[in-house]
């Protein structure tokens, strides 16, 4: 992905460089043009430049009776020349052509300027001329500074669009850096953005408005879950105790004992997933501490030895890879305790007899892992789209399941800003990553 600032930069290069091609197709005639007119010009001015000095000093020092009819002069090399000669041409001319003239036997061609005066009733020829070589090297010499300008500008214009852009986009990046910093709603920083661009502080205030909002929102669903679930425990132990009551009472008939039984198992379930939405509800607004140290490898050991009869029982194989260890600090060690109880706890639900259930802790690029992988059923898209779902992840074969424990274990790992990643497929298993933040 491409960062706003980048994009926009981009674009303005793309554009420049769209004009500069455009300009560079029609350099090559602009020049021409250009240093034609210049060369025209110097011509002309030399031109004007002799015909003063004649009206000064007269014809005879150039050409005079007892010599030669035309005089001629020319640099060392061979780049301009001025001619004057006699005419019998009885019209005037006042031209420019290109011409080749031969030079001390050396024939060169020159862009020339045809003039003709007349002095004492004598028409003299005049002819100023530039070669076309030296015009030619002019007009590399002009294109080449275009070009280097041209790259030169393009860049300047590169670094200044790179920082404007950087300055004008900076109130979004700090709505950005706002969202990214917080773990919820309460702890948006509500400080309004500094800017002078209307459309970031309509999206500053927007996102204030609904943070309120989603926070107020939230606080009435804790209330709502807390409440609900305080006013269940009381009926709940109540029923309880009455069929336990009855079911202690001799004249009850088998089937009366059943019907209780099974009352019985129906108010534990309710009465555990009451106590998990006290749980959730609890961790998500932070009522527990963080102050606890410990080896996760020993937590994880811990859970092991609870579960082993469990997993005996069911024939499920729980392996252990301690290729490193973490001192877990500023943790509850109880929440974490219960995050990796219900993966695994899940793992051997849905691991079948001669299956495989593997822990392994290591460092991998600079963050300590826990690893849990199973050889159970695994689980497919639509399972895995709500895994951490309340209520939606249990499983059919689930029965004793409240579908909330993965949702536990969810709201304990970002209380404690561990990332859960899990990888499943159908009839090959399920691997939990548990990835601690790089400061544990």
């Amino acid at each position: 992905m491409i960062r706003l600032k980048t994009k926009l930069a981009l674009f303005n290069l793309l554009s420049k460089l769209v004009f500069t091609a455009l300009f560079l197709i029609f350099l090559p005639f602009i020049i021409e043009r250009i240093n034609l007119r210049q060369v025209d010009n110097d011509l002309i001015r030399k031109r004007e430049q002799t015909i003063g000095l004649i009206e000064k000093i007269g014809i005879e020092p150039f050409i005079s009776s007892d010599t030669s009819d035309a005089f001629g002069s020319y640099n060392i090399l061979k780049e301009e020349f001025i001619s004057l000669e006699r005419t019998d041409m009885t019209e005037d001319i006042n031209h420019i052509e290109v011409s080749n003239r031969i030079i001390e036997d050396e024939e060169i061609t020159y862009r020339v300027l045809n003039y003709t005066f007349t002095v004492d009733g004598q028409k003299y020829l005049l002819e100023t001329g530039k070669s076309l070589a030296t015009i030619q090297n002019a007009r590399k010499n002009i294109t080449r500074i275009i070009l280097v300008f041209l790259v030169f500008i393009i860049l300047i214009t590169l670094f200044t669009d790179l920082q404007y852009n950087r300055i004008l986009l900076n109130p979004l990046k700090k709505i950005t850096d706002k969202l990214k910093e917080i773990s919820s709603p309460a702890k948006f920083d509500m400080t309004p953005v500094s800017t002078n661009t209307s459309d970031f502080a309509s999206l500053d205030n927007a996102l204030r408005d609904l943070m309120a909002e989603i926070d107020e929102a939230f606080q009435k669903e804790k209330e709502i879950t807390v409440n609900i679930s305080h006013e269940l425990m009381t009926p709940i132990s109540v029923l309880r105790s009455k069929l336990e009551n009855i079911l202690l009472q001799k004249e009850t008939d088998p089937e009366t004992a059943n019907k209780i039984e099974d009352s019985l198992k129906t108010l534990q379930r309710l009465q555990s997933l009451v106590n998990s939405l006290l749980l959730i509800a609890r961790i998500e607004s932070h009522q527990y501490l963080r102050e606890d140290n410990f080896q996760v490898q020993e937590m994880l050991e811990e859970i092991i030895g609870e579960l082993f009869p469990v997993a005996e029982d069911k024939e499920v194989n729980i392996t252990t890879d301690p290729v490193n260890d973490l001192m877990l600090k500023e943790a509850n060690r109880s929440l974490v305790f219960s995050m990796f109880y219900n993966v695994i706890n899940n793992a051997v639900k849905n691991t079948g007899p001669g299956g495989t259930i593997t822990l392994t802790c290591k460092n991998e690029h600079g963050k300590f892992k826990v690893i849990i992988a199973d050889t159970g059923r695994g689980m497919d898209e639509a399972q895995m789209s709500s895994l951490f779902s309340r209520f939606t992840a249990k499983r059919e074969y689930d029965e004793n399941g409240t579908g909330i424990g993965l949702a536990i274990a969810k709201s304990i790992a970002d209380f404690h800003k561990i990332e859960i990643s899990v990888t499943s497929s159908p009839g090959k298993g399920t691997t939990f990553s548990f990835i601690f933040p790089e400061t544990s």
